[in-house]
């Protein structure tokens, strides 16, 4: 008998683990579209896209990102990712994009074995973290994580999160009041290249991202342009 509640408790705990893991994607239950400019030094490069699509208890969120730079009408940078995030009654399931960064390719996959989250990227294959988010900022969740998954390469990012405060914010002539967080990474030691340090801006009320800025080679902006 004792043995038996040993049992079913350490299934409890498993299921709970899982079950509170990404819990705030309902809070997006009514969203069906995000679109987002992208700015690097204040000039409009591209765009970034997620669609939101239901069928009962699963939730499929669709992204779609495309930029270049150019210097008189020559293109020195390209980059275009595509993805999709699989979530079934507010759970997170499953992740897989592809990413072409200046003709040269990556992925990332996560998919659940055995209760056990997986990752096959480009950058790192093997058994997840515990606890984890994937790297997508539409996701609130991702102020309350210390390590995010890399949605390009599969790199495991552990990081801090900050809130800096509350700020009124405008876009595109519209007035938010938002919620202003940083994340940076916990590991110092890393090059500048793969060190994490930006600032994302959530809606108060809604959660919606509505922005963030980085710099890397340039002052880089995410921009809200319309939602639905």
């Amino acid at each position: 008998m004792i043995k038996k509640l040993f049992l079913l408790t350490i299934l409890f705990l498993t299921q709970l683990s899982f079950s509170s893991a990404f819990a705030h994607v309902l809070h997006y239950q009514k969203l069906n579209k995000l679109e987002f400019d992208l700015f690097r030094n204040d000039q409009l490069i591209g765009q970034h896209i997620y669609a939101f699509n239901r069928s009962g208890r699963n939730l499929t969120v669709h992204g779609k990102i495309n930029f270049e730079i150019k210097i008189l009408d020559i293109t020195l940078y390209r980059y275009s990712a595509e993805s999709q995030e699989k979530y079934v009654n507010g759970k997170f399931e499953s992740f897989s994009a592809t990413t072409n960064q200046n003709e040269k390719k990556k992925f990332s996959k996560i998919y659940k074995k055995e209760n056990k989250f997986f990752i096959e990227g480009s950058s790192y294959k093997g058994e997840a973290p515990k606890d984890f988010i994937v790297g997508s900022w539409w996701n609130h969740s991702i102020t309350k994580y210390g390590v995010q998954i890399s949605t390009g390469s599969g790199r495991i990012i552990k990081q801090n999160v900050s809130f800096v405060g509350k700020e009124v914010i405008e876009i595109n002539n519209k007035k938010y009041s938002a919620l202003k967080f940083n994340f940076s990474s916990k590991d110092q030691s890393l090059s500048k290249d793969k060190k994490l340090n930006i600032d994302v801006w959530y809606d108060e009320k809604t959660l919606i991202w509505l922005k963030s800025s980085y710099k890397k080679k340039g002052n880089w902006e995410y921009r809200l342009r319309s939602f639905e």
